[in-house]
């Protein structure tokens, strides 16, 4: 079957984002706000209902199997959830078109990074001890009846408006951020020059839009949502480690180079950033590594094809 609803709002989305980064942000902060106003009533609200019994145990024996339960479980759940912060990564997507980003960059990831991090083990905690941790296994339900058992109905209504906003946000930034990496392949060469041309009355990379409108569409109307989850997550997580050993080596090996943003204690944050990463690719599901496999062969192909003998690195006088 197909999922229409999801090809219809990616559409609709990378039309909005051709418009500019300033609608696109207006309507985006909306959501934002709904969705924040709804999680933070939901905290408040609960809290005074949680039943203390639903956290015997807090943390749930492991079965023998890793990733069931356990310390290997909330691996295995940190791992296939961890699409939900790759928004903080797309955020520096977009730092062209900051109006000063040394110093609103840092700001805005780290802060909003801090503040969705203790919302997200808050929601949890209240959501676990309105409703046993076990009915959640494969069904998103007891969500609502957690909601329910705070007395006030009306959260209900709020669940799926939060739900629903969250996803449009999260699915805006990453149209955006995806298509602002290309754009910046494309203008240092490693892309063609498609993805770099800009709209002459919009000034937004309009044609990587359309290509990602296109792209994205079909794997959000044909693909099962379980399994885009892992493969972005897989993905992102060795971007995090590719990141983090780039840090590294620049700091050897280019130390006076000029740095807009500056890692502090290396090399100690950049290892722990490859160790956690490691650890939470390893708790993920045996298909993901052979997706995670394919799709680098492909990229790796792209550069060696494409990428390296056009990059302006390479040419520069090109």
């Amino acid at each position: 079957m197909i999922n229409l609803p999801a090809i219809f709002i990616v559409s609709m989305l990378s039309l909005l984002l051709i418009r500019g980064t300033k609608e696109s942000a207006s309507i985006n902060n909306f959501l934002v706000v709904v969705k924040v106003i709804v999680v933070i009533m939901f905290i408040v609200l609960g809290w005074s209902f949680i039943d203390t019994a639903n956290y015997t145990p807090y943390i749930p024996e492991n079965t023998g199997v890793f990733g069931e339960f356990g310390w290997s479980g909330i691996a295995a759940g940190a791992g296939t959830v961890f699409f939900a912060f790759i928004g903080f990564d797309a955020v520096s997507t977009a730092a062209q078109e900051a109006k000063n980003p040394q110093k609103g960059m840092p700001i805005g990831i780290l802060g909003s990074l801090v503040i969705c991090t203790i919302l997200y083990v808050l929601f949890a905690h209240v959501m676990t001890g309105l409703v046993p941790y076990n009915e959640f296994a494969g069904d998103a339900k007891p969500a609502a009846t957690a909601f329910a058992r705070t007395g006030y109905t009306f959260l209900q209504t709020g669940l799926i408006v939060a739900i629903l906003a969250g996803y449009t946000s999260v699915m805006l930034v990453m149209l955006m951020g995806q298509s602002r990496v290309f754009y910046t392949m494309s203008k240092d060469g490693l892309l063609p020059s498609f993805f770099s041309d800009i709209h002459s009355k919009f000034r937004t990379p309009w044609k990587t839009n359309l290509f990602f409108m296109v792209f994205v569409s079909l794997f959000a109307g044909f693909v099962p949502v379980s399994d885009l989850g892992h493969m972005v997550s897989i993905g992102t997580l060795l971007a995090f480690v590719l990141v983090c050993i780039g840090v590294l080596v620049m700091r050897k090996k280019m130390p006076d180079a000029p740095r807009s943003f500056k890692t502090p204690f290396v090399p100690y944050v950049p290892i722990a950033g490859i160790l956690i990463c490691l650890a939470l690719m390893y708790s993920l599901p045996n298909e993901s590594w052979a997706r995670l496999v394919i799709w680098m062969a492909l990229g790796v192909a792209i550069y060696f094809i494409y990428g390296k003998k056009n990059s302006k690195l390479n040419n520069p006088d090109k």
